[in-house]
């Protein structure tokens, strides 16, 4: 008999075809995520969970699903993995890193450049029909080029962001939990206390995961210590930063602006972040390049696969002992 296999989404690519040749495959029939009742009936019976960052995977799901060998989670964060309870009952996590360090990069890079020169906002006065002609102070943003780059957790994107801004002479200070001597010499970053990192940085861009220490690192008071012509990025986990506490410096214009891709409580945004002018939302797209996103599938499907045939997964987790 052949282990069964839900997965939660479609996904890009045809790597879930590959999967139907040697186990069964049950695949969300909707066009949306299922509700936690759904994926934990559709699960019964099943080996193996090919999961999204969306999906709470927590101990009650674990426990009504003891016949898990594996959770493949088609993402690099597993925040949403209670990962005692899988290794309570021997189950198997796995991730996807690696593959989008460079995509993301790319997108909270991008952020930079739409808040710093403020394009969102031009684009949309432009589409308006209120552009009527060149003017000395029209849409006055701030450089990037010679600024100072603050980033917080510097890992696989933190480092791509760094080598970026190098093309733009940019100063980069770092905050990490252990200090990174070979990107100080290949890239002249300074290691420095994340308060100072937010009073000195002009753009701060936020690549550390999300664990208990770092819920809310990014707090009304270090909110307060920004420059008011700095700019907060966060492509990271939406609770390193207190959303309620960012509203409000946005709001008294306390810092210049923030480019966002990821929430607090996604899909939803604390009230009032959507009518700040300063901001620029998008919705979780930071991996969202059509070659990642089918990488990412194969290596999802790599990883539930070789547990399944009882062999080392690629890309394992490390779960609490």
């Amino acid at each position: 008999m052949r282990d069964k296999v839900l997965v939660t989404r479609k996904l890009p690519g045809d790597a879930v075809e590959g999967l139907k040749k040697d186990f069964e495959v049950v695949l969300n029939p909707y066009d949306r995520d299922l509700s936690y009742e759904e994926m934990t009936r559709m699960a019964k019976g099943c080996s193996g969970l090919l999961s999204i960052l969306n999906n709470r995977v927590d101990k009650a799901f674990i426990e009504n699903n003891p016949g898990l060998k594996v959770i493949s989670n088609y993402a690099v964060g597993y925040n949403n993995i209670d990962l005692e309870a899988a290794a309570k009952y021997g189950i198997v996590v796995t991730n996807t890193p690696g593959v989008l360090t460079e995509t993301t990069a790319d997108l909270a890079w991008a952020l930079i450049m739409a808040c710093g020169r403020r394009i969102v906002e031009a684009d949309r006065y432009t589409r308006e029909g209120r552009f009527t002609g060149w003017v000395p102070e029209l849409f006055l943003g701030e450089d990037i080029y010679g600024k100072t780059l603050g980033i917080v957790g510097m890992g696989r994107i933190g480092a791509a962001m760094a080598r970026r801004s190098l093309g733009f002479n940019m100063k980069i200070i770092y905050y990490s939990r252990s200090s990174k001597p070979e990107l100080e010499k290949e890239l002249g970053a300074q290691s420095v206390e994340l308060d100072t990192l937010m009073a000195e940085a002009d753009y701060v861009s936020i690549h550390t995961p999300l664990v208990p220490e770092t819920r809310h690192l990014i707090d009304k008071r270090r909110l307060a210590l920004m420059k008011p012509t700095a700019f907060l990025i966060n492509t990271a986990r939406g609770p390193v930063v207190d959303e309620a506490a960012l509203v409000e410096v946005l709001r008294e214009r306390r810092i210049a602006g923030a480019g966002f891709d990821v929430y607090e409580e996604e899909p939803e945004l604390h009230p009032g972040l959507t009518e700040m002018p300063n901001t620029v939302l998008l919705p979780h797209i930071g991996s969202g390049s059509t070659a990642t996103r089918v990488r990412m599938a194969q290596m999802a499907v790599d990883n539930i696969a070789a547990v399944l045939r009882g062999e080392t997964p690629p890309n394992p987790v490390k779960i609490p002992e």
